[in-house]
Order: C-alpha cells, then structure tokens, then sequence
C-alpha cells in the first residue's frame, strides 16, 4: 500500500457522532505530501470529562468550529479514490459513518486499519500492546502529542508503510 490517506478523529463524549477534531495525512507512492487538520463543532455538542482528560480539547476549542458536515464536504476532493487508514479503523470508521449519517453525507467504505495490521504481523510475544503509542516506540516512530487528531494520523501514515513491508 503506497497511496492512501491515514485519518484520526477525537470525539467530544462518548456518542460516536460527536468528532470534535480530525486529521488526515495524504500518501502517495510511498511519501507523506499533504496533511489537513480541523477542530470540529461536535455533534451532540457537549464534552465528557474523561474525554477531554484524554485529547485535552474543550468546548472554548471548538464553539466556533465548523460542524462535520461543512469539514468533511471541504475535504470531499482531496479524500476521493484513496483507501483510508487509521490505527483501530473500526473507531475512527464508526465515528466517521454517525457524523456523515447526521449531515446527509455518503460514509467512505474503503479502510485498513494499523492495529488489525499489527496484530497480524507482530507477534505478541514480541511485543504485547499493539497501541499506536507503543508501535511507535517499538519501530522509532515519531509520535509528538498522542491524542492529537494530526499527530495520531501522521504517527498512522508512518506505521502503515513500515507495516507494509514487514
């Protein structure tokens, strides 16, 4: 896999709509070309304090964030015809699906997702946590601030070309 684009989404509370940032970093043959990061109005519009102990983002982030909708269309373009990926696609997947449902918005269907990947290639007794944290520091990838919806997908981006040639 040397063109896709590696996604990351960090929710306001525990409601699978409720993308409150996102962050997306663009591959092609193999090289890292673009990125795009947006902080989101999420849906429904309220944080869990666990949520914001984990990602640091509160509602004075985003009160005057574009809603999903207005994000994903903006992106539309620049996502279409590449296969996204992200470290527990089955999340950002889920997530991704309930924001587009609530905004009329067609879900991409194409994912791969790292950690699935991990767990395939990795053995566990070689390294027993698949966390995209860990695989960072097992492989030497650079992972600055966990829990940065662009941080995550570029840390993603990376890990998924060392993946591919495991």
């Amino acid at each position: 896999m040397r063109d896709f684009i590696a996604i990351d989404v960090e929710t306001a509370n525990f409601e699978s709509s409720s993308i409150c940032a996102i962050g997306a970093v663009k591959v092609e043959d193999g090289a890292i070309v673009d990125r795009r990061y947006s902080l989101v109005c999420p849906e429904p519009n309220y944080y869990n304090r666990r949520c914001m102990e984990v990602h640091g983002l509160c509602d004075d982030d985003t009160y005057d964030a574009p809603s999903f909708g207005t994000v994903w269309t903006q992106w539309s373009d620049w996502l279409a015809g590449y296969t996204l990926v992200a470290h527990n696609a089955a999340f950002d997947s889920k997530c991704i699906a309930s924001a587009c449902r609530i905004y009329g918005l067609e879900p991409p269907e194409d994912w791969s997702c790292t950690l699935r990947t991990a767990r395939a290639r990795i053995p566990r007794h070689v390294l027993p946590s698949k966390s995209l944290d860990s695989l960072c520091d097992f492989f030497g990838v650079s992972l600055q601030h966990h829990h940065n919806a662009l941080d995550d997908a570029l840390a993603c981006a990376k890990l998924a070309l060392v993946l591919s040639d495991l």
